[in-house]
C-alpha cells in the first residue's frame, strides 16, 4: 500500500511539473516589437530552466552610411561589436504562475537593464514591463507564430 501511495504521489508531482512547464512554454515564439519607432522581431526560446529573448531581425539594420548597427551603448565593452539584430534582450527569465519574471531586460537604445515581467494580455499580445525602482514602462509584443 505504501508503494502504491508513493507511486501516486510521484506521478502527481511529475504531472504538475509537466503542466507548469507546458504553460511556461507558451511564451516560445517570434514577436514583432516596436520600441521608440524601431521595428524588430524578437525570438523567445527555451534556455536551460528559463527563457531567452533575442532580436533576430531589424527593419533598419544598417546606419545611414550602410554599416551595420552595433550595440554601441552596451556597458559591457566586450558586447559593443554585437550586431543590433543579434542582441539578447532577456536571459533566463522564469515562469511563475502565469507571469515570466526574475530577470532583467536590456534596452539597447539606452544601454541599460531593467527588471522585467512578461504576461499575456491575450493569446497574441505579450505585455513586457520594464521597471526601475518605482518607475515602469510596458510595451506590447505581438506574437507572429
Amino acid at each position: 500500500m505504501k508503494k502504491v501511495l508513493l507511486t501516486l504521489i510521484v506521478c502527481l508531482m511529475a504531472g504538475i511539473s509537466a503542466v507548469a512547464q507546458s504553460d511556461g512554454d507558451k511564451i516560445i515564439g517570434t514577436y514583432k516589437a516596436v520600441q521608440e519607432g524601431n521595428v524588430s522581431k524578437v525570438k523567445i526560446s527555451k534556455n536551460g530552466d528559463g527563457y531567452k529573448a533575442q532580436i533576430i531581425w531589424l527593419e533598419h539594420p544598417n546606419n545611414p552610411d550602410g554599416t551595420p548597427k552595433l550595440d554601441k551603448k552596451n556597458p559591457d565593452k566586450a558586447k559593443r561589436n554585437v550586431h543590433a539584430d543579434k542582441i539578447v534582450l532577456v536571459d533566463k527569465i522564469k515562469y511563475k504562475g502565469g507571469v515570466w519574471k526574475d530577470a532583467k531586460i536590456y534596452d539597447p537604445t539606452k544601454g541599460k537593464s531593467f527588471d522585467v515581467e512578461m504576461k499575456f494580455k491575450d493569446s497574441k499580445t505579450l505585455q513586457v514591463k520594464g521597471s526601475l525602482l518605482i518607475f515602469s514602462q510596458t510595451v506590447e509584443w505581438i506574437k507572429l507564430d
